[in-house]
């Protein structure tokens, strides 16, 4: 998988998670807060990514990512690694 299909799949599901974000042109520097992401919304964001995902990595490992493009990074190398 490649770090746009992943993205794609960030901003999807965030914008399921929080639908007044349905217009928003994601960026990878976009920080969570910055976009109304809080603790309880990206816990749902990052399970929901990982299941789709079909990883099982642990979550505090994903909160360490300061903005879109950092988790995709953390993603992309977690999907390599097993694949």
């Amino acid at each position: 998988m490649e770090k746009k299909e992943i993205f794609e799949l960030i901003a999807r599901h965030t914008r399921s998670v929080i639908p007044m974000l349905e217009n928003h042109t994601f960026q990878p520097e976009d920080k969570f807060e910055d976009i109304g992401a809080y603790s309880l919304d990206r816990a749902e964001i990052f399970e929901m990514v990982m299941t789709s995902l079909s990883l099982d990595i642990p979550r505090i490992e994903l909160y360490g990512a300061k903005d879109i493009g950092a988790l995709v990074d953390l993603l992309y190398e977690a999907v390599n690694v097993n694949t």
